[in-house]
This record gives C-alpha cells, sequence and structure tokens, in this order.
C-alpha cells in the first residue's frame, strides 16, 4: 500500500511538472511553422485533385498522378533514411519547404496560363466531359513527382525534430498543442478555404500554398541549435556507403520477427487504400455529386474520426489488447469499402470516412509507439525509412491497378459501376489479407516484442520513451481526406 501510495504521489507530481514546462521560443517557432504549412496543405487537399479532374476524366491519368505522388516513397525512401541520420534535419525540412514552395508556383503560373479555357468548378461538379489538356497534364505529373521526392525526404527528417527542441517530460504537452492546431487548419479550415479560392480563381489556391511553404521555411530557418543523429558529426567528413548504411536499417528490419510482416502487411493495406483513393475525386464528383465546397467537406469526417482516435484509441487498445485492436483495423478494412462502393449520397461517405480514421489511427497508436520504444536511436531514420519503403511503396502501385480497374470496367460496363468498382476490389482482397494477418499480429506477440526491445535499448543505455507518438499518429492516418493510407510520416 505504501508503495502504491509513493508510486501515484511520484506520478502526479510528474503530470505537475510536464505542466510547468516552458516550451520555449524554438518550440513556438516549430508551432507556428507546423500551422501555416498545414493550412495550405488543406488548401492543396482541394486544389490538386479538383485541378486534375478539370485536366482530364480519364481514370487511369487520374490514378497516374496519385501514382507520381507515391512512387518518390517507393525508389527514395531508403537513400532518405541515409541522408536523414547524416544531416542536420533543420536544414533538410528547410530546404524542402523553399523546393515544394518553388515547385508549386511553378503549377500556379501554368494554371494561371490556361485560366480562361479550364471549365468552371461546378461544370466539374457535373461531370463534364472534355479532351484532356495534355500540357497542363504533364505540368501537373512531373510537378507531383519532384513534390513527392521532397516530400519524403522533409518528412523524414521532421519526424525526429521536436525531440531535441523539447525536453521529455514536455514532449506530451508539446504534441498535444501542436497536432490539435494542425487537426484545425489541415482539415476544417483548409479545404473550405481551398474550395472558396479556387471559385475566385483556379489558379489562386497554388499561389497561398506556395507563399505557406515559403513562410514555414522561413520560420524553421530562425531555430536556433544542431539537429543531427548521435554520430552524424563524425560520419559527416566520411564518405556514403550508401549499399552499407541502407543495408544495416534493412538488415535491422527485416530480421526482426514482428516489424517486418507488419511493414508488409501495412504495405498491402496502403496498396488496396490507393486503389480507391486513386480516383476519389471522380467518385465524388459523378457518383456522390458533390460540389468542390462538399468535397471540401468530405475530408471532415476524416479528420473527426482521427480526433476521437487520438483520444480514445489507446484505451481501446488497452481494454482489448493490442493485437485485437489491430484485427479490428483490419475487419473495419473490409466492410467499409463495401458501404462506401453502394453508396450515393456524400454524407454516408462522410461517417464511413471517420470510421476508417477511427481505425487507422487504432492502429497508429500501437504500431508507432512499438516502432519508437525498440529502434535504436542511431538506426532510426534507416529503419522508419526501410518501413516506409514498404509502407508507402504499394501506394503507386495501388494507384495504377484503381485507375486500370476504372478504365477496364468502364469499357464494359456503366460509368458508374466503374467508378464503384476500385471499392469492391479492396473489399474482396481485404477479406485475404484478414486471414493472412491475424495469425501474425497477436497481443501476445506485440507484448512480447515491446518487451525484448526495451530490455535491449536500456542495456545500451538509451531513452525507451517514445517521441512524437502523438504526432506521429496523426501524420501517418492519412489525415485530412481519404482514408488512406494508413501510415504516412
Amino acid at each position: 500500500m505504501g508503495d502504491d501510495a509513493v508510486t501515484d504521489e511520484a506520478a502526479e507530481e510528474a503530470i505537475q511538472d510536464a505542466g510547468k514546462v516552458e516550451l520555449g521560443v524554438n518550440y513556438w517557432r516549430l508551432w507556428t511553422a507546423s500551422v501555416i504549412s498545414n493550412l495550405g496543405d488543406g488548401v492543396a487537399f482541394i486544389a490538386y485533385p479538383w485541378l486534375a479532374s478539370a485536366v482530364t476524366r480519364n481514370g487511369l491519368l487520374i490514378g497516374l498522378i496519385a501514382v507520381a505522388q507515391r512512387l518518390p516513397w517507393l525508389v527514395f525512401t531508403l537513400p532518405a533514411g541515409v541522408i536523414t541520420d547524416r544531416v542536420d534535419r533543420r536544414k533538410i525540412m528547410v530546404s524542402m519547404d523553399v523546393v515544394r514552395a518553388a515547385l508549386t508556383v511553378v503549377v500556379g503560373f501554368a494554371v494561371l496560363a490556361r485560366q480562361g479555357v479550364l471549365p468552371a468548378p461546378e461544370e466539374i461538379a457535373a461531370g463534364l466531359e472534355l479532351t484532356t489538356d495534355g500540357t497542363l497534364y504533364i505540368v501537373l505529373l512531373l510537378a507531383s513527382l519532384f513534390f513527392g521526392f521532397a516530400e519524403v525526404l522533409r518528412d523524414n527528417a521532421a519526424q525526429t525534430i521536436l525531440p531535441a527542441i523539447v525536453e521529455p517530460r514536455g514532449l506530451e504537452k508539446a504534441n498535444g498543442q501542436m497536432w490539435g492546431i494542425e487537426m484545425v487548419a489541415n482539415s476544417f479550415v483548409g479545404p473550405p478555404l481551398g474550395s472558396l479560392l479556387i471559385g475566385v480563381a483556379f489558379s489562386l489556391p497554388f499561389f497561398f500554398d506556395a507563399g505557406t511553404f515559403a513562410v514555414a521555411a522561413a520560420l524553421v530557418w530562425i531555430i536556433s541549435g544542431t539537429f543531427r543523429a548521435d554520430g552524424a558529426a563524425e560520419a559527416a567528413g566520411t564518405k556514403v556507403n550508401w549499399r552499407g548504411e541502407i543495408s544495416e536499417g534493412f538488415g535491422w528490419l527485416w530480421r526482426h520477427p514482428l516489424l517486418r510482416p507488419m511493414a508488409i502487411i501495412l504495405g498491402l493495406m496502403n496498396g488496396l487504400g490507393m486503389v480507391t483513393a486513386a480516383t476519389l475525386v471522380l467518385f465524388a464528383q459523378e457518383v456522390l455529386g458533390t460540389s468542390a465546397f462538399e468535397f471540401a467537406i468530405l475530408g471532415t469526417g476524416a479528420a473527426i474520426g482521427g480526433l476521437a482516435g487520438t483520444f480514445l484509441a489507446s484505451k481501446v487498445s488497452d481494454k482489448l489488447g493490442s493485437g485485437t485492436s489491430l484485427f479490428l483495423t483490419l475487419l473495419a478494412s473490409v466492410f467499409i469499402p463495401v458501404i462506401i462502393g453502394i453508396s450515393s449520397h456524400w454524407l454516408i461517405v462522410w461517417a464511413a470516412f471517420g470510421l476508417f480514421t477511427f481505425t487507422a489511427i487504432l492502429w497508429n497508436v500501437i504500431t508507432v509507439s512499438l516502432r519508437q520504444t525498440i529502434i535504436p536511436d542511431r538506426l532510426l531514420g534507416r529503419v522508419n525509412s526501410v518501413y516506409r519503403f514498404f509502407a508507402w511503396g504499394m501506394m503507386p502501385i495501388g494507384s495504377v491497378i484503381g485507375g486500370l480497374l476504372v478504365v477496364g470496367t468502364e469499357a464494359v460496363g456503366s460509368r458508374e459501376l466503374a467508378l464503384r468498382m476500385p471499392w469492391f476490389v479492396a473489399a474482396a482482397a481485404y477479406v485475404f489479407l484478414l486471414t493472412y494477418a491475424a495469425p501474425k499480429l497477436t497481443t501476445e506477440k506485440i507484448e512480447a516484442a515491446r518487451a525484448e526491445g526495451i530490455a535491449a535499448k536500456e542495456a545500451a543505455g538509451e531513452s525507451t520513451t517514445p517521441g512524437m507518438v502523438v504526432d506521429d499518429v496523426i501524420a501517418e492516418s492519412g489525415i485530412p481526406g481519404a482514408p488512406p493510407p494508413l501510415d504516412d510520416d
């Protein structure tokens, strides 16, 4: 009884101390940069797919834009992990935000040049038939590809910077203040603002988005300090052994009996997610009949589900067990695409997105904290990059399959059936994935891996406290917008 009282008192004091932590000027610079950048991301969530649907109505061409966005996660993720573990992560973030600002400006001017001939938003929402604008399509395709490369490197670096700015006992407070405002900017303010900007001028949201990247880069630039991984200074003057360093991270994950199947399963899940997401804008416009504003609101369903998940997912996991919780995510992935596929009203899909994202947060609460707890710090960038190689690498393939399903079904059936078909195919594939994954992701195996990882890190003198769990969970959930992918940042 006495020991329990001492433990409870110590825990209460720790909570009170965390509340008194001064987060510092560097944190608030990062916080402001994140808010501004996420506002731009929310605007872009509407602007890019709506532009793509104004340039072409071909399902495969729409899918190829999604391929371009995700292809860098397949081909560049592993080298990005090596770079992140050797270079100052703040400088990486600044450089990549500058690159993304420049690319978005190029898209903005390309749209401005064609603005007089692009269909109005209400014409697009009505499913207007049009001839593909080849020039603008190529600009959009290439910009999406290069943007993806910058995003891979920037996001891999951003994962590790907050623990270097805020002391460990203040991380929970720092994360809570950051992800809440990110959610508001990204999901509730940005998309409706994007739909309004499109109504004023098609090019306007792109210039707005470019401006947010530029401001975010400036704010991160003035954050003081050095943000290199342990041992990066010594490695900086040596020649990069790309094969050796990638192999070390790849080998560590591949030899791990739980993270290997978890990464493979997640990759298949995200690939199936992109089967449906690749042509979502066409499905929303032609089957659900959404306007640009309604399409923006559609994404808030996922955001609300994610918000509920961040508060409740850990409690669900504690109550049901980590393995059972992951099973529920997979089970939901079977039924939710069927519900969406047979729906004809966007409010039903809005609710389905919310349920899906709740289960996505449930998945990420378990898997993100597990990874951050057991992966050695010196390998964190590389192992995370390998994990994302699997988790995100299937997305380009899924996007192609989604586009082909629409084009192939339309050749033998109706346009409406073609736009519904990716949802039905994804649901069927999830049944087989559920059968494969269930025996591999049990509570017993997860907790055994966690205990073994903690023991190994303690023996090496490393911290076993996860750093950015809340922020990474939000980032890896695919919020805002369409549910896929389950794992992101």
